[in-house]
């Protein structure tokens, strides 16, 4: 994995979205934003989580490694989850609604390219939770890039563009917070 080339994506998708859409839309192989983006950046952002928790709980006992690992895996099963659920929607929507063929790794790579807030406000929270709130409120810049992605990599028409960013924008972020939330529940009730 070349972190380099990672954080340089990072950057201009978060500076330059129409920019970074461009040069995405180039890649052959849409596989590449799988171990190229999305498996680092949700490993950034558990091994976050484990850091910030141990920062906070200390390092006492057995039990605060526990707790920093459930929360580690807590994370990393949400964005996991939530990135291929959020795809899986963004390629039903794209069928169903805007009568486009099915390319579900289109989708994949839409949806993990446009994650990138979401990685980036999930990292500094698991550092820094006390900015939860500003995290949140700098989460809604997703709508932004995927609002310049949609043109680029989906095709969908410019009077369907504002409808369809509404609705992909929601699936990306509503996705990896439900499964947190589930994941987070049955791993206190199966403790």
């Amino acid at each position: 994995m070349n972190y380099k080339d990672l954080f340089k994506t990072v950057l201009s998708l978060v500076s330059s979205p129409a920019k970074a859409w461009e040069e995405i839309n180039l890649e052959e192989d849409k596989r590449k934003v799988f171990m190229a983006f999305v498996y680092p950046m949700i490993g950034l952002c558990g091994l976050s989580f484990l850091i910030g928790s141990l920062i906070s709980n200390g390092w006492s006992g057995p039990e605060c490694f526990q707790i920093a690992m459930t929360r580690c895996c807590v994370v990393a099963v949400a964005l996991f989850g939530g990135y291929f659920l959020a795809a899986y929607g963004i390629n039903e929507l794209r069928v169903r609604f805007y009568g486009a063929t099915s390319d579900l790794l289109l989708a994949q790579q839409f949806a993990g390219y446009a994650l990138v807030i979401t990685f980036i406000v999930w990292f500094i929270n698991g550092i820094l939770p006390d900015f939860a709130l500003i995290g949140w409120v700098f989460q809604f810049y997703l709508v932004y890039v995927v609002w310049e992605g949609i043109p680029v990599m989906m095709k969908v028409e410019e009077n369907k563009r504002f409808q369809f960013t509404i609705l992909a924008s929601l699936l990306l972020l509503i996705c990896p917070v439900l499964i947190e939330f589930i994941f987070d529940k049955l791993t206190m009730i199966l403790n």
